[in-house]
């Protein structure tokens, strides 16, 4: 009889249990409110030739990566600055660029002239991948360096205007006539870009002071690169004071740097009348507020966004695309490529009229306009003409009323 009662027992207990279980498994599971997937990373890469700090051309490009990341979903960039012999030697530019590709960047962008042939190296190694060179005609099709490739696009902008309106305001500003141009290399680029300089000079010179060209002095001295390598260019310090100590009292600078700007706040100090007027990056002037006429600068945001939007969507173009001003409003931080930011030491007088000539420009003023004659005398533009992109991007020499070499030594 214990017996029987023991086996009802556990037959009972065995019953229970398999209840239980049962219960468990078949019970609806509480789980938290469905939420949104998130976005993938969409992350692309900056090789950036200096500095990405250098309150020039390499912030420059950087604040565009942040631009690009606060504007499109899921956007982050990668970067390697210093990309430059000097700072890593020992390695190449595809080398650098394939680090960024570890680093998970599905869009390698080369922010230098200097990394012409690296990009293009790269991009034919790479042909899934987008390549976005910041300068460059590689993707132009009537250029002279057409490579042909469907991974390849060449952005730039059209920095022409605004170094004619930092020549304007050097020549409304110069008491001694004598402008000093701190150059980098010697490429087509920085000859364009340093007589398109000269030409804002020279117009507002004549037009707004009323003077005589041959009055005006304009030299070019170029260091070797885009900012100084120890050892390898030339100080960009040295140029700037040799400038400032021999009559030349406004100094703009065509390096990616602010050593120009630096050196006219020196002798500032000490009791001279100079002024200077740096490059490339709209906060340049910060450095040195007191003998600052301005900063013309790339705003490279809005151009990495279209482009970088572009290939997210699947609609990449290897396109060559040369940039220029909103008119509408050239320091429009959301439309326009190229700006000029005014410093607090251009006067009211002088910023006025640069307010004048940046006016004519928009209207359609075209300096690179004939008769415009090469340094050494030769015809360039016949009276009349209208210099093409294709003239002005490959100008061979400075032009005639400038000072300085024109093409590099042997």
């Amino acid at each position: 009889m214990k017996a029987r009662k023991l086996w009802l027992l556990v037959s009972i207990l065995v019953v229970l249990s398999m209840a239980v279980a049962a219960c468990t498994t078949t019970a609806p599971v509480q789980t938290a409110a469905p939420t949104e997937k998130l976005a993938e990373d969409f992350v692309f890469g900056m090789l950036m030739v200096g500095p990405y700090n250098d309150k020039g051309y390499s912030q420059a490009h950087y604040e565009g990566g942040l631009y690009v990341e606060e504007k499109l979903e899921g956007a982050k960039m990668v970067y390697l600055d210093n990309a430059n012999v000097s700072s890593r030697p020992g390695t190449t530019i595809p080398q650098l660029a394939e680090e960024l590709l570890a680093k998970g960047a599905k869009v390698i962008i080369f922010n230098s002239d200097d990394m012409k042939d690296g990009a293009v190296e790269f991009a034919k190694a790479h042909p899934e991948v987008p390549v976005i060179h910041s300068s460059g005609d590689s993707a132009w099709k009537e250029g002279e360096a057409y490579a042909g490739l469907s991974n390849l696009q060449n952005i730039f902008g059209r920095m022409e205007y605004g170094k004619m309106m930092a020549g304007c305001a050097a020549a409304l500003t110069s008491q001694t006539g004598k402008i000093g141009y701190l150059g980098p290399l010697i490429n087509d680029e920085t000859r364009r870009l340093a007589s398109s300089a000269y030409l804002g000079a020279k117009y507002c010179w004549t037009e707004y002071r009323g003077k005589d060209a041959a009055e005006l002095e304009f030299k070019v001295t170029w260091i070797g690169f885009w900012f100084n390598l120890p050892g390898i260019t030339s100080d960009p310090t040295q140029v700037a004071n040799d400038f400032l100590d021999n009559g030349y009292d406004v100094v703009i600078s065509g390096i990616d740097t602010t050593e120009g700007l630096v050196q006219a706040n020196k002798k500032a100090a000490e009791g001279k009348q100079v002024w200077a007027i740096p490059y490339d990056f709209e906060g340049a002037c910060t450095e040195a507020e007191a003998v600052c006429l301005g900063v013309p600068y790339f705003n490279w945001g809005p151009a990495y966004l279209n482009a970088l939007t572009a290939i997210k969507e699947g609609k990449f173009q290897p396109t060559w695309e040369f940039i220029g001003p909103d008119w509408a409003d050239i320091n429009n931080r959301d439309t326009s490529m190229i700006g000029f930011a005014k410093g607090k030491a251009l006067s009211a007088e002088a910023s006025a009229n640069l307010d004048k000539f940046i006016k004519a420009l928009a209207g359609g003023l075209n300096l690179w306009t004939g008769p415009l004659n090469l340094q050494d005398g030769s015809e360039f533009l016949k009276a009349g003409e209208v210099g093409t992109d294709h003239q002005v991007w490959y100008l061979p020499q400075l032009l005639e009323g400038m000072e300085g070499q024109s093409v590099p030594s042997n």
